[in-house]
C-alpha cells in the first residue's frame, strides 16, 4: 500500500496543489490573456515611440519616464509626444518640457496635439522639433495664475475663526480665511510675473519668436491651430496621421514600427493621474493658464 502511495505522490500532491491554489491559478490565467502578445508583430521591437501627455498636469513622473527610457534606447529612433491637456502647475510643465529639450538633442521629437494644447501643455512641448496641431485642436492661452478662495463669510456664518503664528510680513499670503491686502497681491504679483516672464521667454528662444512682441502670441490668447501656425506657435496643421508621417520622414526609419501602450499600465496611469488631480484640488496651486 505505502508503494502504491509513493508511485501515486507526485500526481496526488499536484491534484492538491490544484485543488488548493485554484483561484489564483484561474488569476493568473485571465492576466495572461488579457496581456500576453496577441500576434508576432507584438514581439517585434518598435523603433517609434508615442508618449501620450493628457489631463491636468500635476503628477508627470510616468511621463518623464518614458521620455528618459526612449531617450536612452538606442532602437528607439524619434518620439511623437500626443497632447491633449489644458494645462497644469508650473513645475511639472517645466520637467517635462526640459526632458523633450534633452531627448531632442539624441533623436528627434514631434508634438501632435490632438484636442487641446494649452498652457503648461504648450510649454511642455516648445522644444520639439515639429509641432503639428489638428486642425479642431486649441492652442495657447501662454499665462499663470493664481487663485484662490475668500471664505471668511463663511467661516463667520459657521463660526469658525483661525489664529496662528508667523514670523515674516509675507508668510500668510495667499490664506483663504480673509481678503488679501494690497501688499500681498503684489508680492504675489512679483512671482506670477517673473514666472510669465520664464515662460514667455522659453517659449520665444524655442520657437524663434520675439520676445518684444509676446502680446502677439502669449497674454494668454487662445487660437485655433490655423491661428497658432500664423503666430508660430506651432509648425503645422494635420491630423495623427500627418503627426506620424513627419516623424517617420525625420527619423530616417524605413520600416516604422510604433510601441503598443500596455493595457495594465494603461489602467493604472489613469487612476495616479485622478489620485494626482483629487490631491491638487484641495491645495492652492501656481497653474500655468
Amino acid at each position: 500500500m505505502n508503494f502504491i502511495k509513493k508511485l501515486f505522490s507526485p500526481i496526488t500532491s499536484t491534484l492538491t496543489f490544484i485543488q488548493n491554489n485554484f483561484k489564483a491559478m484561474i488569476f493568473v490565467l485571465i492576466l495572461f490573456l488579457l496581456f500576453a502578445p496577441s500576434s508576432e508583430e507584438d514581439l517585434t521591437p518598435n523603433n517609434l515611440q508615442t508618449i501620450n501627455l493628457t489631463g491636468p498636469l500635476m503628477e508627470v513622473s510616468e511621463v518623464l519616464t518614458q521620455i528618459e527610457d526612449a531617450e536612452e534606447n538606442n532602437l528607439i529612433k524619434g518620439v511623437l509626444l500626443i497632447v491633449d491637456s489644458p494645462g497644469g502647475a508650473v513645475s511639472p510643465s517645466v520637467e517635462v518640457a526640459y526632458a523633450i529639450k534633452r531627448l531632442k538633442l539624441k533623436k528627434p521629437v514631434v508634438v501632435y496635439a490632438k484636442g487641446t494644447m494649452a498652457s503648461g501643455s504648450y510649454y511642455a512641448s516648445i522644444w520639439a522639433n515639429s509641432i503639428v496641431a489638428n486642425p479642431g485642436a486649441m492652442v495657447g492661452s501662454i499665462g499663470v495664475v493664481m487663485q484662490g478662495a475668500n471664505v471668511s463669510e463663511l467661516m463667520s456664518k459657521i463660526g469658525i475663526a483661525t489664529q496662528s503664528v508667523q514670523a515674516g510680513k509675507y508668510k500668510k499670503v495667499g490664506t483663504p480665511d480673509r481678503e488679501w491686502t494690497d501688499y500681498e497681491v503684489n508680492e504675489l504679483n512679483k512671482v506670477i510675473y517673473g514666472t510669465y516672464d520664464m515662460f514667455t521667454k522659453d517659449v520665444a528662444d524655442a520657437r524663434g519668436l520675439d520676445f518684444t512682441k509676446r502680446d502677439m502670441y502669449a497674454n494668454a490668447h487662445i487660437f485655433t491651430a490655423q491661428q497658432a501656425k500664423e503666430v508660430g506657435l506651432i509648425d503645422s496643421v494635420g491630423v495623427s496621421y500627418d503627426a506620424k508621417l513627419e516623424l517617420v520622414k525625420l527619423s530616417g526609419v524605413t520600416n516604422p514600427i510604433w510601441n503598443k501602450e500596455d493595457k495594465f499600465e494603461k489602467i493604472m496611469k489613469k487612476l495616479s493621474t485622478s489620485t494626482a488631480v483629487t490631491l491638487h484640488t484641495y491645495f492652492p496651486t501656481l497653474v500655468l493658464k
